[in-house]
């Protein structure tokens, strides 16, 4: 074996692909950074562990109920949000809390009675966001400590299970004085919550971005083969040129996400239980990001080669800011600030909304309204910054 050719041959792949900054700064920077993002999420151990958002809704308004609702608010688990029934079940249903606790007219007199003598439990509704369920044990739990808390002050003490109360049983069984009724927070109450909902719209806004840098890689082999020169000759306008682009790029990425959303609907029962019309604005509002951040690629980079790397690394960062890989209600609450100034975190919360959520169209307007802008700002990046030039090595 000729050693002296075997270490040649191994020093020139590795000088190239060391003098390879881009690759290589590629190589190192995605999986620091990927590996930040999932550390943040699920956290060392040693963090302050997230308060639980919850909504509070006391219907009572007795000595009881009130006790109930400042044990909750100050519980180091919740983050409670009150308001009326209505308004905290919406919070349920928008996302914005994983459950709304609504406590009954006449909760503490009923569940007072059934504490000491055995009458019939009072209802108390958990509205809950079903693809936050995990949360409804701790919610539970800590909501009967509270109650049995209150109630037992209210009663001076009385033993659980009503020993030594007039009438009841000598050796009644220890249980609740209430009982929880779990209620799913979706658009729909006549079928139960589909996980893949959320998988189609987190998947299919990821792959689809993939398609928008093929776009953009398109239009750099495009001019490195010299085919912008020659439409330049035309008295074709530079706006023109890449609009069409825009254009183009848009319609294939609307019609892939209409095949990925038919095969969703037709094979794991996905349904817009949502406005349809706020579905499809979202869709194209997503259609000309996809299309303008493709042609915002094509704009900043050098060659096909080096920007392919830089493009799938952008991507990657937005998807899983935008909550594609890990659903964003799973951040902690400074990442969940921080991810709304990504414009894939708009799109996967809207088809969220527009399908499974079953939000009216209202719940469209700021999603499609942000998409479009960063749409508008990408384009005009893209057309003030095109070279049609190939750039010299």
């Amino acid at each position: 074996m000729n050693f002296a050719a075997f270490r040649a041959l191994v020093r020139k792949d590795l000088i190239l692909y060391f003098s390879n900054r881009r690759a290589l700064v590629m190589s190192i920077a995605a999986p620091i950074v990927i590996a930040a993002f999932f550390g943040a999420i699920f956290g060392s151990g040693t963090d302050k562990p997230t308060r639980i958002p919850i909504g509070f809704a006391d219907r009572d308004a007795s000595a009881v109920s009130k006790a109930v609702a400042a044990a909750v608010k100050a519980d180091a688990a919740f983050d409670v949000k009150e308001g009326d029934d209505a308004a905290v079940v919406a919070l349920a249903r928008e996302g914005k809390v994983r459950a709304a606790i609504v406590l009954p007219a006449g909760f503490a007199e009923q569940a007072r009675r059934a504490l000491l003598g055995g009458a019939d439990k009072p209802v108390v509704a958990v509205h809950y966001d079903p693809s936050q369920a995990t949360a409804m044990t701790l919610v539970r739990g800590l909501l009967a400590q509270h109650v049995m808390k209150a109630l037992g002050d209210s009663v001076g003490g009385a033993a659980p299970g009503g020993a030594g109360a007039p009438g009841a049983p000598a050796a009644a069984a220890f249980s609740l004085p209430f009982t929880t009724q779990a209620v799913e927070s979706t658009g729909r109450t006549d079928r139960p919550y589909n996980g893949y909902a959320h998988s189609f719209a987190g998947m299919g806004v990821q792959f689809i971005l993939f398609m928008g840098i093929e776009v953009g890689v398109g239009v750099l082999l495009a001019r490195r083969l010299g085919l912008w020169k020659r439409l330049r000759a035309a008295p074709l306008s530079r706006t023109l040129l890449l609009g069409s682009h825009i254009a183009s790029g848009a319609i294939t990425a609307m019609v892939l996400l209409a095949i990925i959303y038919a095969a969703a609907i037709g094979i794991f029962h996905v349904r817009i239980d949502g406005s349809v019309a706020g579905f499809v604005g979202i869709a194209i509002a997503f259609a000309l990001l996809t299309s303008s951040f493709g042609l915002l690629i094509a704009a900043i980079g050098k060659t096909p080669e080096a920007t392919r790397g830089l493009a799938i690394f952008a991507t990657l960062v937005m998807v899983m800011l935008g909550g594609a890989w890990v659903p964003s209600f799973v951040f902690p609450p400074w990442l969940q600030t921080a991810s709304l100034v990504v414009p894939t975190r708009w799109a996967v919360d809207g088809l969220d909304a527009m399908t499974w959520r079953g939000l009216g169209f209202d719940a469209a307007i700021a999603p499609i309204a942000v998409l479009l802008a960063f749409s508008a700002l990408f384009a005009a990046i893209a057309i003030w910054r095109f070279d049609w030039e190939e750039p010299r090595s």
